[in-house]
C-alpha cells in the first residue's frame, strides 16, 4: 500500500514539473489517501500484534 502511495507521489511529481496540474493533483489526492491508509493498516497491525501477510 504504501509502495503506491511512493508510485503516485513520484507520478505527481513529475506530472508538476511537466506543467500538467490536473495530473499532478490527481495523483497527490491518490498518494495521500494510500498512505494514510497504509498507516491505519500498520498501526491496526502493531496493536493487535499481527504480521501483515507477506
Amino acid at each position: 500500500m504504501l509502495s503506491w502511495a511512493l508510485v503516485f507521489l513520484i507520478v505527481a511529481i513529475v506530472a508538476g514539473a511537466l506543467g500538467l496540474s490536473g495530473v499532478a493533483g490527481a495523483a497527490t489526492n491518490i498518494a495521500w489517501i494510500l498512505f494514510v491508509v497504509g498507516l491505519v493498516i500498520a498501526i491496526i497491525f502493531f496493536v493487535t500484534g499481527r504480521r501483515p501477510p507477506v
